[in-house]
């Protein structure tokens, strides 16, 4: 068994001072001030005089900035502008609008270390996840790009003479994209880009306390929508808390409103858009299962679930949270991954070759450290970890330690198997059976992503057949951490059966027209139907 006091060790912490210059340098490479109040609203031009928003580093506690919100009549104001920038841009041919989104691209890439730097700096992950996660963004402009010319509908056969019936897509109008801190560039990207080739305007409510990278792609957008002549509303934000969320999700004036957030606030987007007939994109909660057989391939699959359970700090939705091990290879699983948990590179996110940077928030603390308690009341073996660092160049950041568990019980009802818990923390339990640990993955309310490692070909029909994960990402040796643009995001059950990014999730930003088309010269109705007089 590793001590608590192994992976604290002082020896693998990185750590730079004089955090502030380069806060304002980044900000500053962004045409941020770092002096002021900075307005949050944007429809065309630039406003904000509702309540104040603080930027807080989860490194060092230190406040980034202030940043106005919307005030309710400014919030008004937006959506009406975006509402007229949609009727500007539907007469927009849509490989016009793939151009607008290659030079979206372009500008992004032009800033895109400043870009993820300021993701590090604000949200807290690792600078290469923070440039990665930019360049995520990059990814699927070209994505859309290149869908700008493929957004076709279909021709169908029509069982009456000279009639033909074409499937037909067309903007939806106004699109309302709600993200979450731990995304808070990619997210809205996946949205903003799909979205936008369809052409849609769309309105950005990011997360209260990520409001500067939000402030930051804005203003890389703006400038080539106004470079274009392109109302600037058809990319409107809207920083502000819970207020102007609820507003965006309860306006009949967006037909179509995508959240990124928790199980418990997606249940109450679901109901509200739900009532007014409108409809959602849901990316919700991931409690993900990575499954270890014997026949294994070790050197990738301990790895892969070091990523996973410790990347971004246990703060990505597809953050490993459970891994079920064969007996015959748990403890020499448990070994290695342990070794890589005692190496671990902890400290200033904006530092290379830092591995572990801090949650988000000093709230995320105190669930982590709830869950902790959880487990140590319910008899959990705590192999590594279980505590916040205890060094002082940790004190005014929320760093806390990895931790590996041994519940004493599987019990796929209890909070501590069901519940995920937005910290790196992982839940080991040992299996068998394929069909036992394929069960536990399927037992829990979320469906978002997992995986298996195995060389057996009859593991992996099995795994990715109809009898097998439920999950709405089914990876074979590969983590449940990271997806590629080009495939579609999403997850079942209580992860909200959302869809984002790739694949076909295009056709939910779009309405669809069924036109049968008569051009014989009678008019017979369908299925022999005789009506005449």
């Amino acid at each position: 068994m590793l001590s608590r006091k192994a992976v604290a060790s002082v020896q693998h912490v990185r750590w730079v001072r004089g955090l502030s210059s380069r806060a304002s340098g980044i900000l500053s490479a962004l045409d941020i001030p770092s002096s002021c109040e900075i307005p949050g609203v944007y429809d065309g031009r630039w406003k904000g005089s509702g309540e104040t928003l603080e930027s807080v580093c989860p490194t060092t506690g230190e406040v980034l900035a202030h940043v106005r919100s919307a005030t309710p009549s400014e919030l008004r104001e937006a959506l009406e502008k975006s509402k007229d920038a949609h009727l500007f841009l539907r007469k927009m041919p849509a490989p016009a609008r793939g151009e607008i989104l290659r030079q979206i691209r372009e500008a992004l890439a032009a800033k895109r270390d400043p870009l993820g730097a300021l993701v590090s700096l604000e949200m807290g992950k690792i600078k290469t996840e923070g440039v990665g996660e930019v360049q995520e963004f990059v990814d699927i402009c070209d994505y859309a790009v290149g869908l700008s010319r493929m957004m076709n509908g279909r021709v169908v056969a029509s069982e009456r003479p000279g009639h033909t019936i074409l499937e037909v897509p067309n903007p939806l109008g106004v699109v309302g994209i709600l993200t979450a801190f731990n995304f808070p560039v990619a997210v809205y990207g996946w949205n903003f880009s799909l979205s936008f080739a369809a052409g849609n305007a769309n309105v950005w409510k990011p997360s209260p306390s990520t409001p500067l990278c939000s402030i930051a792609v804005t203003k890389i957008i703006a400038q080539v929508l106004e470079k274009n002549g392109i109302p600037g509303a058809v990319s409107a934000l809207l920083s502000g808390g819970k207020n102007v969320g609820e507003t965006l999700v309860g306006s009949p004036d967006i037909p179509l409103v995508s959240f990124t957030g928790s199980e418990a606030v997606g249940r109450v987007v679901g109901k509200a858009v739900q009532s007014r007939f409108g409809k959602t994109i849901l990316e919700l909660g991931g409690n993900n299962a990575s499954i270890v057989m014997p026949d294994a391939d070790l050197s990738m699959a301990v790895p892969a679930v070091f990523f996973g359970a410790v990347g971004t700090a246990g703060q990505r939705c597809t953050s490993t949270r459970r891994l079920y091990l064969h007996r015959s290879i748990a403890p020499q699983f448990l070994d290695a991954l342990q070794k890589l948990y005692v190496s671990l590179r902890i400290g200033d996110p904006l530092v290379q070759g830092t591995l572990l940077g801090p949650l988000h928030t000093r709230a995320a603390v105190g669930v982590y450290a709830e869950a902790i308690r959880q487990l140590r009341e319910q008899g959990a073996h705590i192999l590594t970890g279980g505590q916040k660092y205890d060094q002082a160049e940790f004190d005014q950041g929320n760093f806390v330690q990895p931790t590996i568990a041994i519940p004493k019980h599987v019990d796929p009802a209890d909070a501590i198997w069901s519940t995920e818990t937005f910290a790196p923390i992982l839940n080991v339990a040992i299996f068998d059976e394929l069909e036992q640990a394929i069960s536990w993955n399927n037992s829990v309310p979320q469906g978002l992503s997992s995986s298996l490692w195995t060389q057996d070909l009859r593991s992996v029909g099995k795994w990715i057949g109809p009898e097998g994960s439920d999950t709405g990402i089914v990876n074979v040796n590969v983590g449940t951490s990271g997806a590629e643009i080009g495939a579609a995001f999403g997850g079942n059950k209580s992860t909200g059966w959302g869809r984002e990014s790739g694949g076909d999730a295009w056709k939910q930003y779009v309405r669809w027209s069924a036109c049968t088309i008569n051009f014989s010269d009678a008019a017979p109705l369908a299925q022999g139907v005789d009506f005449s007089a």
